[in-house]
């Protein structure tokens, strides 16, 4: 909830917008004020002294407050929402919650998508430099690499437009909030899940250019290392979204029957970066005439529709809490003036009968 002096501060600086920047208007006093708005007198004073700090007031000793003739512009009721595919599965859930807080406090919502490519990215940053929204809430593109967009989030944070990333952010815009998963310990409690049904030998496929492929990867590696198990790089594979790409539109799971052929060995286990990637390496397994889970183990991220709709259903981790909620509430506390933070959110597991 916005403080109440901040909210006095918004409600009086539009009235000052309507008034076309007259000068030596008089504002009523700290006790009308308070009176109209039902404040104490500390909530007006702290309201107005905002107002003076933005040169749109000036405070008389003994006469009162008057408007200086400045204004300012409005900040936009719109926030824009860019995210890296409109079609993920896990996206509808998170506009739909993102959406429901934003509308609560009034703000329109605009999408836009970047198909996880860096120069969409870059135009739809350049637009919104051009066409100021009131905040960002952004998933990155690419997040694992080095970002050539790094100085357009600079920029647009220079001009005061709030910024939260999803999933993750690039390093090098380090100190701007993120709500991101809590991927590593996802990855380690997946890892540690599977040792303990006695899997000895693990495997992996991660996706390559975006943060969470990696931070979950470092989870698993970590959480063998310390069950005393193998870790044999052979055993991992990495895909990109060129590859996802190519799986979903073009039915072309090479990448996936390569990882059978020759990565997975003697491995009894696979944690997969997400659920879709599960449920096409368990149809390639069934395909191959391998059983899941007697001969193969497979588990996954997300707890999504795909992990309910095939012929195994697949233990997966849930988010405890709804990712697009938080996201949306940490970007209106930025704008309500509170201080803007990264947040991690915890896992649970739900086993079924993929491993």
């Amino acid at each position: 909830m916005a403080m109440k002096y901040r909210v006095l501060a918004e409600q009086l600086r539009e009235e000052l917008g309507q008034k076309s920047g007259q000068k030596g208007h008089k504002l009523p006093t700290e006790l009308e004020l308070s009176q109209r708005y039902r404040l104490s007198r500390q909530t007006v004073r702290h309201a107005l002294q905002v107002l003076e700090e933005e040169g749109l007031i000036q405070r008389r000793q003994g006469s009162g407050s008057f408007t200086t003739g400045l204004v300012t512009t409005a900040v936009p009721r719109q926030i824009a929402v860019v995210t890296t595919f409109l079609d993920d599965y896990i996206f509808p859930t998170i506009l739909h919650d993102a959406s429901s807080v934003f509308s609560q406090r009034g703000y329109s919502v605009t999408i836009f998508a970047t198909e996880n490519q860096l120069d969409i990215e870059r135009r739809i940053l350049r637009q919104l430099l051009d066409e100021p929204v009131g905040g960002l809430l952004v998933e990155g593109t690419k997040t694992a690499l080095p970002s050539p967009n790094v100085e357009l989030y600079q920029r647009l944070r220079r001009s005061g437009t709030p910024v939260v990333f999803l999933h993750g952010a690039c390093s090098e815009l380090s100190g701007m909030p993120c709500v991101a998963d809590d991927n590593y310990g996802g990855g380690y409690q997946l890892a540690r899940y599977l040792a303990g049904r006695g899997h000895r030998e693990l495997a992996g496929i991660f996706k390559s250019d975006d943060v969470q492929g990696p931070q979950r990867y470092h989870g698993v590696i970590a959480a063998m290392l310390e069950a005393g198990l193998s870790v044999q790089d052979s055993r991992f594979a990495w895909f990109d979204t060129e590859d996802r790409r190519r799986l979903l539109e073009e039915k072309d799971g090479t990448f996936l029957e390569t990882f059978l052929r020759e990565r997975l060995g003697g491995a009894t286990a696979v944690v997969c970066h997400n659920d879709e990637i599960a449920f096409h390496l368990i149809q390639a397994l069934l395909a191959a005439d391998r059983r899941v889970p007697d001969d193969v183990a497979v588990v996954s991220f997300d707890n999504s529709f795909y992990s309910q709709m095939g012929p195994v259903p697949i233990t997966s981790l849930n988010h405890r809490v709804r990712m697009g909620r938080v996201a949306a509430e940490q970007l209106i506390g930025v704008l309500d003036g509170e201080p803007a933070r990264t947040r991690f959110l915890d896992w649970e597991l739900v086993v079924r009968s993929s491993g």
